[in-house]
Protein backbone atom coordinates (compact mmCIF):
# COMPACT_ATOMS: atom_id res chain seq x y z
CA UNK A 1 0.00 0.00 0.00
CA UNK A 2 1.35 3.20 -0.96
CA UNK A 3 1.16 5.94 2.16
CA UNK A 4 1.26 9.34 1.00
CA UNK A 5 4.29 11.61 1.94
CA UNK A 6 3.60 13.72 5.01
CA UNK A 7 4.41 17.44 4.51
CA UNK A 8 7.17 18.61 7.00
CA UNK A 9 6.53 22.36 6.28
CA UNK A 10 4.89 24.20 8.81
CA UNK A 11 1.34 25.63 7.85
CA UNK A 12 1.48 29.19 5.73
CA UNK A 13 2.08 31.79 7.68
CA UNK A 14 3.68 29.79 10.73
CA UNK A 15 7.18 29.01 11.51
CA UNK A 16 9.65 26.80 13.17
CA UNK A 17 12.49 28.54 14.83
CA UNK A 18 15.77 26.69 15.31
CA UNK A 19 18.51 27.91 17.42
CA UNK A 20 20.17 30.53 15.53
CA UNK A 21 16.91 32.18 15.14
CA UNK A 22 15.95 31.86 18.85
CA UNK A 23 19.15 33.61 19.45
CA UNK A 24 18.28 36.84 17.29
CA UNK A 25 14.46 36.51 18.90
CA UNK A 26 16.14 36.53 22.37
CA UNK A 27 18.25 39.21 22.25
CA UNK A 28 15.59 41.66 20.77
CA UNK A 29 12.75 40.44 23.59
CA UNK A 30 15.48 41.13 26.63
CA UNK A 31 16.50 44.42 25.11
CA UNK A 32 12.84 45.59 24.65
CA UNK A 33 11.66 44.21 28.33
CA UNK A 34 14.74 45.81 29.74
CA UNK A 35 14.07 49.46 28.15
CA UNK A 36 9.97 48.89 28.96
CA UNK A 37 11.24 48.03 32.38
CA UNK A 38 13.79 51.01 32.71
CA UNK A 39 10.49 53.21 31.76
CA UNK A 40 8.44 51.90 34.72
CA UNK A 41 6.36 49.54 32.92
CA UNK A 42 5.14 46.18 34.45
CA UNK A 43 4.76 42.66 33.20
CA UNK A 44 1.42 41.09 32.10
CA UNK A 45 0.39 38.06 29.92
CA UNK A 46 -2.83 36.97 29.38
CA UNK A 47 -4.54 33.77 27.71
CA UNK A 48 -4.02 32.69 23.92
CA UNK A 49 -8.06 31.77 23.79
CA UNK A 50 -10.06 34.77 24.21
CA UNK A 51 -13.81 34.38 24.22
CA UNK A 52 -14.94 35.71 20.87
CA UNK A 53 -17.69 38.07 22.65
CA UNK A 54 -14.57 39.72 23.84
CA UNK A 55 -12.93 40.43 20.38
CA UNK A 56 -15.36 40.45 18.21
CA UNK A 57 -16.55 44.10 17.49
CA UNK A 58 -13.13 45.91 18.28
CA UNK A 59 -11.25 45.83 15.45
CA UNK A 60 -13.42 46.48 12.52
CA UNK A 61 -15.14 44.45 9.74
CA UNK A 62 -11.68 43.53 8.26
CA UNK A 63 -10.23 42.61 11.39
CA UNK A 64 -13.14 40.36 12.62
CA UNK A 65 -12.57 38.46 9.30
CA UNK A 66 -9.01 38.08 10.22
CA UNK A 67 -9.85 36.24 13.21
CA UNK A 68 -8.74 32.79 14.25
CA UNK A 69 -11.85 31.33 15.16
CA UNK A 70 -12.00 27.90 18.03
CA UNK A 71 -14.38 25.53 17.39
CA UNK A 72 -16.78 23.72 20.19
CA UNK A 73 -15.65 20.72 21.51
CA UNK A 74 -17.18 17.23 22.43
CA UNK A 75 -21.05 17.16 23.18
CA UNK A 76 -20.98 21.24 22.55
CA UNK A 77 -19.36 20.51 19.24
CA UNK A 78 -21.79 17.01 17.92
CA UNK A 79 -25.02 19.56 19.36
CA UNK A 80 -24.11 22.54 16.88
CA UNK A 81 -23.29 20.45 13.88
CA UNK A 82 -26.61 18.49 14.19
CA UNK A 83 -28.29 22.09 13.61
CA UNK A 84 -27.74 24.48 11.40
CA UNK A 85 -23.91 24.77 11.56
CA UNK A 86 -23.45 28.72 10.68
CA UNK A 87 -20.02 30.54 11.54
CA UNK A 88 -21.49 32.12 14.82
CA UNK A 89 -23.09 28.18 16.31
CA UNK A 90 -19.86 26.76 15.60
CA UNK A 91 -17.57 28.76 17.84
CA UNK A 92 -17.85 31.08 21.08
CA UNK A 93 -14.27 31.49 21.12
CA UNK A 94 -11.18 32.99 19.42
CA UNK A 95 -6.97 33.21 19.47
CA UNK A 96 -5.92 36.39 20.46
CA UNK A 97 -5.71 38.86 17.63
CA UNK A 98 -3.49 41.63 19.61
CA UNK A 99 -2.69 42.32 23.13
CA UNK A 100 -4.62 45.86 23.38
CA UNK A 101 -8.10 44.46 23.74
CA UNK A 102 -6.98 41.63 26.31
CA UNK A 103 -5.59 44.49 28.37
CA UNK A 104 -8.93 46.26 28.09
CA UNK A 105 -10.46 43.10 29.30
CA UNK A 106 -8.14 43.18 32.15
CA UNK A 107 -8.21 46.60 33.14
CA UNK A 108 -12.03 46.11 33.34
CA UNK A 109 -11.36 42.53 35.75
CA UNK A 110 -9.14 43.93 38.33
CA UNK A 111 -8.30 46.05 40.80
CA UNK A 112 -5.37 47.71 39.42
CA UNK A 113 -3.28 50.69 40.05
CA UNK A 114 -5.02 54.12 38.87
CA UNK A 115 -1.44 54.64 36.37
CA UNK A 116 -1.36 50.79 35.04
CA UNK A 117 2.12 51.32 33.14
CA UNK A 118 1.95 47.47 31.96
CA UNK A 119 4.34 45.78 29.00
CA UNK A 120 3.42 42.47 27.25
CA UNK A 121 5.37 40.51 24.75
CA UNK A 122 3.29 37.67 23.64
CA UNK A 123 2.28 36.25 20.01
CA UNK A 124 -1.26 36.89 18.51
CA UNK A 125 -2.76 34.90 15.59
CA UNK A 126 -4.82 36.97 12.42
CA UNK A 127 -5.87 34.55 9.16
CA UNK A 128 -3.77 37.19 7.07
CA UNK A 129 -2.26 36.73 3.73
CA UNK A 130 1.17 35.91 4.67
CA UNK A 131 4.55 38.05 3.11
CA UNK A 132 7.45 39.67 3.42
CA UNK A 133 7.36 40.37 7.40
CA UNK A 134 3.98 39.50 7.66
CA UNK A 135 2.57 36.11 9.71
CA UNK A 136 -0.40 34.60 10.65
CA UNK A 137 1.72 33.81 13.81
CA UNK A 138 3.85 36.66 15.38
CA UNK A 139 4.67 38.40 18.23
CA UNK A 140 3.78 42.00 19.65
CA UNK A 141 6.01 44.05 22.59
CA UNK A 142 3.18 46.22 23.91
CA UNK A 143 3.65 48.76 25.76
CA UNK A 144 0.04 50.85 27.50
CA UNK A 145 -0.67 53.08 29.83
CA UNK A 146 -4.40 53.18 31.31
CA UNK A 147 -5.97 56.11 33.70
CA UNK A 148 -4.93 59.05 32.04
CA UNK A 149 -5.71 61.39 29.19
CA UNK A 150 -2.44 63.54 29.32
CA UNK A 151 -0.41 63.41 26.45
CA UNK A 152 2.73 63.03 29.21
CA UNK A 153 1.54 59.09 28.39
CA UNK A 154 1.56 59.03 24.70
CA UNK A 155 5.23 61.35 25.19
CA UNK A 156 6.19 58.07 27.83
CA UNK A 157 5.39 55.21 24.76
CA UNK A 158 7.10 56.42 22.00
CA UNK A 159 9.80 57.26 24.11
CA UNK A 160 10.25 53.94 24.97
CA UNK A 161 9.75 52.67 21.69
CA UNK A 162 12.16 55.32 20.57
CA UNK A 163 14.95 54.26 22.76
CA UNK A 164 14.41 50.26 21.85
CA UNK A 165 14.65 50.81 18.53
CA UNK A 166 17.54 53.27 19.18
CA UNK A 167 19.96 50.23 21.37
CA UNK A 168 19.13 47.76 18.58
CA UNK A 169 20.70 50.02 16.15
CA UNK A 170 17.77 51.86 14.16
CA UNK A 171 18.92 55.47 13.22
CA UNK A 172 16.73 55.93 9.85
CA UNK A 173 13.17 55.17 11.02
CA UNK A 174 10.62 57.59 11.51
CA UNK A 175 7.43 57.81 14.01
CA UNK A 176 4.64 58.89 11.48
CA UNK A 177 1.84 61.08 13.97
CA UNK A 178 -1.54 61.79 12.97
CA UNK A 179 -4.50 62.00 14.97
CA UNK A 180 -8.07 60.41 14.57
CA UNK A 181 -10.27 63.66 14.89
CA UNK A 182 -8.16 65.44 12.31
CA UNK A 183 -8.52 62.82 10.07
CA UNK A 184 -12.49 63.08 10.14
CA UNK A 185 -12.80 66.88 10.37
CA UNK A 186 -10.38 66.40 7.29
CA UNK A 187 -13.43 64.58 5.82
CA UNK A 188 -15.89 67.00 6.94
CA UNK A 189 -13.96 69.87 5.08
CA UNK A 190 -13.88 68.01 1.85
CA UNK A 191 -17.55 66.81 2.30
CA UNK A 192 -17.15 63.49 3.11
CA UNK A 193 -20.24 62.03 4.32
CA UNK A 194 -19.58 60.19 8.11
CA UNK A 195 -21.38 57.05 6.71
CA UNK A 196 -18.27 57.10 4.33
CA UNK A 197 -15.73 57.20 7.26
CA UNK A 198 -14.54 54.12 7.81
CA UNK A 199 -14.18 52.97 4.20
CA UNK A 200 -12.26 56.36 3.60
CA UNK A 201 -9.79 55.41 6.34
CA UNK A 202 -8.86 51.97 4.88
CA UNK A 203 -8.29 54.29 1.65
CA UNK A 204 -5.88 56.66 2.88
CA UNK A 205 -4.39 54.55 5.08
CA UNK A 206 -2.86 52.32 1.70
CA UNK A 207 -1.70 56.37 0.23
CA UNK A 208 2.38 54.74 1.12
CA UNK A 209 1.94 51.47 -0.93
CA UNK A 210 -0.50 52.32 -3.73
CA UNK A 211 0.21 55.69 -4.01
CA UNK A 212 -1.86 59.44 -4.88
CA UNK A 213 -3.90 58.26 -8.15
CA UNK A 214 -4.42 54.62 -6.51
CA UNK A 215 -5.81 56.24 -3.27
CA UNK A 216 -8.27 58.20 -5.24
CA UNK A 217 -9.27 55.61 -7.50
CA UNK A 218 -9.84 53.54 -4.58
CA UNK A 219 -12.11 56.26 -2.78
CA UNK A 220 -14.21 56.41 -5.76
CA UNK A 221 -14.72 52.91 -5.44
CA UNK A 222 -15.91 52.95 -2.35
CA UNK A 223 -18.79 55.76 -3.32
CA UNK A 224 -17.11 58.89 -2.33
CA UNK A 225 -17.48 61.47 -5.19
CA UNK A 226 -14.39 62.29 -7.30
CA UNK A 227 -14.63 66.07 -5.84
CA UNK A 228 -14.61 65.23 -2.21
CA UNK A 229 -11.93 62.92 -2.90
CA UNK A 230 -9.56 65.74 -4.28
CA UNK A 231 -10.28 68.06 -1.81
CA UNK A 232 -9.14 65.24 0.93
CA UNK A 233 -5.94 64.16 -1.13
CA UNK A 234 -5.11 68.01 -0.98
CA UNK A 235 -5.56 68.31 2.59
CA UNK A 236 -3.30 65.50 3.55
CA UNK A 237 -1.01 66.09 0.58
CA UNK A 238 -0.69 69.85 1.57
CA UNK A 239 0.67 69.76 5.07
CA UNK A 240 2.55 66.15 4.89
CA UNK A 241 6.11 67.40 6.82
CA UNK A 242 8.22 66.01 4.51
CA UNK A 243 9.07 63.17 2.05
CA UNK A 244 8.16 59.55 3.53
CA UNK A 245 10.91 57.74 1.66
CA UNK A 246 10.87 58.49 -1.45
CA UNK A 247 7.49 59.31 -1.66
CA UNK A 248 6.64 62.54 -3.76
CA UNK A 249 5.12 64.71 -1.30
CA UNK A 250 6.56 67.83 -2.55
CA UNK A 251 4.46 70.09 -1.49
CA UNK A 252 4.77 69.60 1.84
CA UNK A 253 6.83 71.97 4.22
CA UNK A 254 9.92 71.49 6.47
CA UNK A 255 9.05 69.65 10.08
CA UNK A 256 5.85 68.86 12.23
CA UNK A 257 5.03 71.97 13.00
CA UNK A 258 4.97 73.69 9.62
CA UNK A 259 2.49 70.80 8.91
CA UNK A 260 0.35 71.72 11.60
CA UNK A 261 0.05 75.08 10.95
CA UNK A 262 -0.81 74.77 6.87
CA UNK A 263 -3.77 72.18 7.86
CA UNK A 264 -4.96 74.67 10.59
CA UNK A 265 -5.49 77.33 7.93
CA UNK A 266 -8.17 74.69 6.50
CA UNK A 267 -9.69 72.95 9.18
CA UNK A 268 -12.84 75.37 11.09
CA UNK A 269 -14.76 72.87 13.36
CA UNK A 270 -13.98 72.60 16.72
CA UNK A 271 -13.17 69.27 17.40
CA UNK A 272 -10.54 69.59 14.35
CA UNK A 273 -8.96 72.43 16.16
CA UNK A 274 -8.70 70.86 19.26
CA UNK A 275 -6.82 67.48 17.28
CA UNK A 276 -4.23 69.88 16.09
CA UNK A 277 -3.79 71.68 19.86
CA UNK A 278 -3.32 68.60 20.53
CA UNK A 279 -1.00 67.47 18.51
CA UNK A 280 1.37 70.90 18.57
CA UNK A 281 2.06 70.18 22.15
CA UNK A 282 2.55 67.00 21.40
CA UNK A 283 5.06 66.91 19.05
CA UNK A 284 6.40 69.74 21.93
CA UNK A 285 6.33 66.71 24.63
CA UNK A 286 8.45 64.11 22.47
CA UNK A 287 10.92 66.42 21.68
CA UNK A 288 12.13 65.92 25.53
CA UNK A 289 12.11 61.86 24.46
CA UNK A 290 14.02 59.97 22.28
CA UNK A 291 11.47 60.31 19.66
CA UNK A 292 11.99 63.48 19.05
CA UNK A 293 14.07 63.72 16.18
CA UNK A 294 12.11 61.13 14.39
CA UNK A 295 8.60 62.82 14.30
CA UNK A 296 6.73 63.47 10.67
CA UNK A 297 3.29 64.61 10.55
CA UNK A 298 1.42 61.76 8.48
CA UNK A 299 -1.96 62.99 7.71
CA UNK A 300 -2.28 59.89 5.75
CA UNK A 301 -1.97 58.21 8.71
CA UNK A 302 -5.39 56.06 9.23
CA UNK A 303 -4.54 52.75 11.62
CA UNK A 304 -7.49 50.87 10.37
CA UNK A 305 -8.38 49.38 13.88
CA UNK A 306 -11.46 51.09 15.08
CA UNK A 307 -10.92 51.80 18.87
CA UNK A 308 -8.38 54.36 18.11
CA UNK A 309 -9.51 58.09 19.47
CA UNK A 310 -7.03 60.25 19.77
CA UNK A 311 -3.54 60.63 18.62
CA UNK A 312 -2.27 57.79 16.18
CA UNK A 313 1.59 56.53 15.62
CA UNK A 314 3.51 54.43 13.62
CA UNK A 315 7.19 53.47 12.96
CA UNK A 316 8.27 53.56 9.05
CA UNK A 317 11.61 52.65 7.99
CA UNK A 318 12.82 52.75 4.43
CA UNK A 319 13.36 49.36 3.47
CA UNK A 320 10.25 47.13 4.41
CA UNK A 321 6.83 47.92 2.96
CA UNK A 322 4.51 48.13 6.37
CA UNK A 323 5.69 49.29 9.52
CA UNK A 324 7.44 47.84 12.33
CA UNK A 325 5.29 48.81 15.01
CA UNK A 326 1.79 51.43 16.06
CA UNK A 327 -0.23 52.51 18.17
CA UNK A 328 -2.49 55.41 19.42
CA UNK A 329 -5.07 56.58 21.87
CA UNK A 330 -7.84 54.34 22.53
CA UNK A 331 -9.94 56.08 25.31
CA UNK A 332 -13.33 54.51 24.50
CA UNK A 333 -12.15 50.30 24.45
CA UNK A 334 -12.16 49.49 28.08
CA UNK A 335 -15.86 51.25 28.74
CA UNK A 336 -16.93 48.25 26.45
CA UNK A 337 -16.13 45.64 29.08
CA UNK A 338 -17.40 47.62 32.31
CA UNK A 339 -19.22 50.61 33.68
CA UNK A 340 -16.49 52.83 33.79
CA UNK A 341 -14.55 54.57 30.75
CA UNK A 342 -10.61 54.73 31.56
CA UNK A 343 -8.68 56.27 29.08
CA UNK A 344 -5.44 54.80 27.41
CA UNK A 345 -2.64 54.98 25.14
CA UNK A 346 -0.73 52.32 23.91
CA UNK A 347 2.44 51.55 21.41
CA UNK A 348 2.99 47.81 20.19
CA UNK A 349 6.50 47.19 18.07
CA UNK A 350 6.02 44.40 15.83
CA UNK A 351 8.61 41.83 16.34
CA UNK A 352 8.90 39.77 13.07
CA UNK A 353 9.22 43.08 11.06
CA UNK A 354 11.99 44.22 13.47
CA UNK A 355 13.86 40.69 13.01
CA UNK A 356 13.85 40.85 9.14
CA UNK A 357 15.10 44.53 9.00
CA UNK A 358 17.47 43.54 11.18
CA UNK A 359 19.20 40.39 9.67
CA UNK A 360 18.52 41.81 5.89
CA UNK A 361 21.06 45.31 7.54
CA UNK A 362 22.99 42.71 9.26
CA UNK A 363 22.72 44.33 12.41
CA UNK A 364 23.10 41.30 15.10
CA UNK A 365 25.88 40.92 17.13
CA UNK A 366 27.81 37.81 17.37
CA UNK A 367 25.11 35.58 19.06
CA UNK A 368 26.06 31.89 19.98
CA UNK A 369 22.42 29.57 20.90
CA UNK A 370 25.51 26.36 21.31
CA UNK A 371 27.84 25.69 24.10
CA UNK A 372 30.52 27.87 25.13
CA UNK A 373 32.43 24.18 25.73
CA UNK A 374 32.19 20.37 24.26
CA UNK A 375 33.56 18.16 26.63
CA UNK A 376 35.47 15.37 24.70
CA UNK A 377 36.18 12.12 26.24
CA UNK A 378 38.48 8.89 25.83
CA UNK A 379 39.41 6.27 28.32
CA UNK A 380 36.98 7.33 30.96
CA UNK A 381 33.82 6.34 32.08
CA UNK A 382 30.62 8.14 31.31
CA UNK A 383 29.62 8.70 34.92
CA UNK A 384 32.72 10.21 34.92
CA UNK A 385 32.38 12.43 32.29
CA UNK A 386 28.66 13.37 33.32
CA UNK A 387 30.31 13.91 37.17
CA UNK A 388 33.36 16.43 35.23
CA UNK A 389 30.39 18.46 32.98
CA UNK A 390 28.24 18.91 36.29
CA UNK A 391 31.16 20.38 37.89
CA UNK A 392 32.17 23.08 34.74
CA UNK A 393 28.40 24.17 34.67
CA UNK A 394 28.22 24.84 38.25
CA UNK A 395 31.33 27.55 37.59
CA UNK A 396 29.01 29.00 35.34
CA UNK A 397 30.11 27.38 31.70
CA UNK A 398 27.78 26.12 28.98
CA UNK A 399 28.84 22.79 28.23
CA UNK A 400 27.72 19.77 26.16
CA UNK A 401 29.21 16.33 26.57
CA UNK A 402 29.78 14.65 23.47
CA UNK A 403 27.35 11.37 23.63
CA UNK A 404 29.38 8.77 21.90
CA UNK A 405 32.53 6.93 22.65
CA UNK A 406 34.24 7.91 19.63
CA UNK A 407 37.74 9.02 18.36
CA UNK A 408 38.82 12.78 19.89
CA UNK A 409 39.41 13.68 15.93
CA UNK A 410 35.81 13.03 15.28
CA UNK A 411 34.91 14.62 18.47
CA UNK A 412 36.70 17.74 17.55
CA UNK A 413 34.82 18.02 14.16
CA UNK A 414 31.62 17.99 16.06
CA UNK A 415 32.32 20.53 18.26
CA UNK A 416 33.16 22.85 14.73
CA UNK A 417 29.82 21.64 12.80
CA UNK A 418 26.84 23.76 12.01
CA UNK A 419 24.53 24.61 14.53
CA UNK A 420 26.84 23.52 17.41
CA UNK A 421 30.26 25.91 16.93
CA UNK A 422 31.38 25.46 20.36
CA UNK A 423 34.44 28.09 20.66
CA UNK A 424 35.93 25.70 23.69
CA UNK A 425 36.78 21.66 23.76
CA UNK A 426 37.66 20.14 27.32
CA UNK A 427 39.65 17.36 26.70
CA UNK A 428 38.91 14.54 29.25
CA UNK A 429 40.92 11.12 29.57
CA UNK A 430 42.75 8.98 31.60
CA UNK A 431 45.64 11.11 32.45
CA UNK A 432 43.69 14.16 33.25
CA UNK A 433 40.72 12.56 35.36
CA UNK A 434 43.54 10.99 37.55
CA UNK A 435 45.24 14.37 38.34
CA UNK A 436 41.65 16.48 38.41
CA UNK A 437 42.73 18.58 35.75
CA UNK A 438 41.02 19.03 31.98
CA UNK A 439 42.82 20.08 28.60
CA UNK A 440 41.38 23.17 27.26
CA UNK A 441 42.15 23.80 23.71
CA UNK A 442 40.39 27.11 21.87
CA UNK A 443 39.16 26.02 18.32
CA UNK A 444 39.71 29.30 16.63
CA UNK A 445 43.43 30.06 17.88
CA UNK A 446 44.36 26.56 18.61
CA UNK A 447 45.70 28.30 21.98
CA UNK A 448 45.84 24.83 24.37
CA UNK A 449 45.99 24.58 28.48
CA UNK A 450 46.15 22.40 31.13
CA UNK A 451 44.25 23.41 34.29
CA UNK A 452 42.58 22.40 37.55
CA UNK A 453 39.00 21.33 36.96
CA UNK A 454 37.68 23.38 40.01
CA UNK A 455 39.48 26.31 37.75
CA UNK A 456 38.71 25.37 34.32
CA UNK A 457 35.71 28.01 34.61
CA UNK A 458 37.48 31.39 34.69
CA UNK A 459 40.38 30.06 33.03
CA UNK A 460 37.84 29.13 29.94
CA UNK A 461 36.14 32.07 30.25
CA UNK A 462 39.18 34.16 29.89
CA UNK A 463 40.35 31.96 26.47
CA UNK A 464 36.46 33.24 25.05
CA UNK A 465 37.42 37.13 26.15
CA UNK A 466 37.41 39.07 22.78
Amino acid sequence: MNVAKLSTKPPSGMRDFLPEDLARRQYVIDVVRAIYSRHGFVPLETPTIENLSTLLGKYGEEGDQLLYRVLHRRDNLTRALAAEPSQATLSDEGLRYDLTVPLARVVAQYELPKFFKRYQIQPVWRADRPGKGRFREFYQCDVDITGTQSLIAEAEVCGAVAEVLHTLGFKDFKIRLNHRQLLRSMMLTAGIDLTHEAAALVAVDKLDKIGDGGVREELAARGIPGESANILMELILMAEADALFGIPFTRGPSGPKAGLTIIGKRITDPAGIAAIAELDQLVDLLGATPAGPHVSLSLDLARGLGYYTGAIFEIAVPDLNGSLGGGGRYDNLVGMFGKKQVPAVGFSLGLERILVVMEERGMFPALSSGPQLLLCWMGVSPAAVLGVAGKLRAQGLKVEVFPEDAKLGKQLQYADSPGVKAPLAGILGEEELAAGELTLKHLGTGEQTRVRIDAAGPEALRMLAP
